[in-house]
């Protein structure tokens, strides 16, 4: 509003402050709603989700004073790209966010620093090359919901479609889930949380890579529809 008032950019306005603060020598920390940092409650149904989309197609970028989560989502789901922009509001309501459209997919983006402190599997390099294991108050938000986090990954990695096979001389198709991913801690936890919901699962391996988990069974597919269901 002072910076609308005056007529001049924000950023002039940011630096005015930052100039008075230095001269009287105060230091400047940032306001945050971190949970991890602040010890607030949170939402803890929506952390499960988006732990799932950030394990599947997420990563934080770390620059100075910054780092900024991301979720890649594909252009055709519009729920998924809302639902990942909201996960990030109801988690952490105080830091900006924004969406940048790619080629055939949308970057959902918000922007702290303490994304780092909520995801401590930020690293450097790709998921799949180092160590992922999730913190004891990680393991107990997944457990208490699980079909949250089975969702995220879904969502991320993962898709729903309808398989057919030729038997007898007739055609018969069946819907199928899977999920992929390179990250052999990744599959686990997404292996080991589907067993916890009696969900039954194969490894479907493309020549010598056990990257596709499948999920074909009659039973175990109508678990998945009825708490997950295809992307929108």
């Amino acid at each position: 509003m002072v910076a609308e008032y005056l007529g001049v950019p924000r950023g002039t306005v940011g630096w005015w402050r930052y100039e008075d603060r230095r001269h009287r020598g105060e230091t400047y920390t940032q306001l945050t709603d971190c949970p991890i940092c602040t010890g607030r409650a949170f939402d803890q149904q929506a952390y499960s989700y988006l732990l799932g989309l950030y394990l599947g197609d997420g990563h934080i970028i770390s620059k100075y004073k910054q780092h900024h989560l991301s979720v890649f989502c594909d252009a055709t789901w519009p729920g998924l790209i809302d639902g990942a922009e909201l996960a990030m509001h109801l988690v952490m309501p105080a830091p900006a966010t924004g969406r940048r459209h790619r080629r055939g997919c949308v970057e959902v983006k918000s922007y702290s620093q303490h994304w780092p402190c909520m995801f401590p599997q930020h690293g450097p390099g790709n998921k799949h090359e180092r160590r992922i294991t999730l913190e004891g108050w990680q393991q107990d938000i997944v457990e208490a919901y699980p079909w949250e986090f089975l969702r995220g990954l879904i969502h991320s990695d993962g898709c729903r479609i309808i398989n057919w096979t030729v038997r007898n001389g007739k055609r018969y198709e069946y819907p199928r889930y899977f999920f992929t991913n390179k990250s052999d801690d990744i599959r686990k936890l997404c292996t080991d949380t589907l067993t916890k919901v009696g969900v039954q699962w194969t490894v479907l391996a493309r020549g010598s890579d056990p990257f596709n988990v499948s999920i074909a069974r009659k039973a175990s597919v109508a678990l998945m529809d009825a708490h997950i269901g295809p992307k929108y």
